[in-house]
């Protein structure tokens, strides 16, 4: 089993719509894999301003980013390590997999 100090915090916006259709699975999807899920809605200043340093140590001006873009990351309170990322939006199916790949590495 994982550790539960892997957590997957997931970049969006209310106005994406493949964010909204991601919405109905990701979270129970990240968590069935054994890791934790935080949702970093753009529009929340108070959460985003809490993991922005995460996001922007990938995509220091947003560009090339992926909506939704999801990081897989450890300790995203503290001193976090990126464990990798999925951009865009995708089915259930596709999501699970490429997510579970990336817990295998």
């Amino acid at each position: 089993m994982l550790p539960m100090s892997l957590s997957l915090l997931k970049f969006s916006s209310e106005d994406c719509g493949p964010c909204h259709k991601m919405s109905h699975y990701d979270s129970k999807v990240s968590e069935e894999l054994g890791c934790s899920f935080i949702s970093v809605m753009l529009q929340d200043t108070q959460i985003y301003r809490k993991y922005r340093k995460i996001l922007l140590s990938l995509y220091p001006n947003k560009e090339g980013m992926g909506w939704p873009t999801y990081v897989l990351v450890k300790d995203p309170e503290n001193d976090f390590q990126i464990i990798g990322q999925l951009k865009g939006g995708m089915p259930k199916g596709d999501f699970r997999s490429k997510l579970k790949n990336l817990l295998d590495m």
